[in-house]
């Protein structure tokens, strides 16, 4: 909003200069000119206007690579420039230099033998001076154990019992895009992905809680040159040497081909629930009729689902049930059974 009042500011301001230039050259040089004044400042103003809007145009081309390119090119032309030209004006009059040619060649041979210092040292120490900012850019703060936070995670819930069990510790850092794509999900349209959001931003409440054992920092770099959120989380990732927290199968593959290590929520959780093994019984209700025309299914309480042969006219009904195999999916575990009884 700053710059968009500035940018007004300066073409109201050229406006205004070329109206006084419209009566300055009426003035001097067109007296006797049939066209009336007030054209004259009209033609003022829109020339101002005009070349407000030329350099406006121009600026856009200047990048933020190409400005800090330029910057210590300009800078040490200009100084040099200044110096050659003040140092000529002190050997004038210190020496008494009254003769106007000899002044005039006297500045002339300093600023070109320091213009020309000034451009030699501007192009061939340019690069040592992008590496200065880059280096700067790339400089972060230290934290301890840091792990890069993914927007799934948050929205997911599962992160704040993990935190609260003590089996994340260090620093969870939360980049300021991700916040952002939180609140774009809080704002939705759509009811089911707006309930998710206020519920991430919940969660996220939650965690920065002062009695919470882990630090949160949120932290504003992005890296622009990538448009990705993914790929930026993986991008920080590596600046930061840290690990990402998630559980999108995406982000997970590609973080692991950059060699960014990954902490999954989902594999926490298949790890953690018990083993069922082949010949096992089990009780579990059926909730719905499964995909093949004698298959029932239902869940157990840690959300495995179980897949019932036979248990298809049984539905809403507790069963006993005898495990024939266990299969393993990235989506989570799923235990296949045969019935054995009916309980109620």
């Amino acid at each position: 909003m700053t710059i968009r009042i500035i940018r007004g500011m300066f073409a109201l301001c050229c406006m205004i200069m070329g109206v006084f230039w419209a009566d300055y050259l009426v003035g001097e040089f067109g007296a006797e000119s049939t066209i009336p004044l007030a054209l004259w400042r009209l033609a003022g103003g829109a020339s101002g206007c005009g070349i407000a809007v030329l350099v406006l145009f121009s600026l856009r081309f200047i990048t933020q690579d190409l400005y800090e390119r330029l910057f210590p090119v300009v800078i040490a032309i200009t100084l040099s420039l200044v110096m050659g030209y003040f140092l000529a004006r002190y050997i004038v009059i210190v020496k008494g230099i009254e003769d106007l040619t000899s002044q005039v060649y006297l500045t002339t041979s300093m600023v070109l033998v320091f213009g020309f210092v000034g451009i030699s040292v501007g192009l061939t120490k340019a690069s040592n001076w992008a590496s200065l900012v880059s280096a700067v850019k790339q400089r972060h703060p230290h934290f301890g154990n840091p792990k890069l936070v993914d927007t799934s995670v948050i929205i997911d819930g599962r992160i704040s019992g993990i935190i609260e069990a003590g089996f994340i510790e260090g620093t969870l850092i939360i980049p300021r895009f991700v916040l952002k794509e939180l609140q774009n999900i809080a704002d939705s349209e759509d009811l089911l992905r707006r309930t998710k959001g206020r519920r991430g931003l919940d969660i996220l409440k939650e965690i920065q809680n002062e009695t919470s054992k882990v630090e949160v920092q949120i932290v504003d770099d992005d890296p622009e040159q990538i448009r990705e959120v993914d790929s930026k989380l993986v991008a920080l990732a590596i600046d930061f040497k840290a690990k990402i927290l998630t559980n999108d199968y995406n982000l997970n593959k590609v973080a692991q081909i950059e060699g960014v290590e990954v902490m999954n929520i989902n594999d926490l959780s298949n790890a953690v629930k018990p083993a069922a093994l082949p010949d096992e019984n089990l009780e579990v209700k059926i909730i719905k009729e499964g995909k093949e025309s004698y298959q029932g299914v239902g869940y157990l309480d840690d959300g495995t689902m179980i897949v019932v042969d036979g248990g298809r006219e049984h539905v809403g009904k507790k069963v006993s049930v005898i495990v024939t195999s266990v299969l393993q999916t990235a989506a989570g575990r799923m235990i296949f059974t045969k019935l054995e009884s009916v309980l109620q």
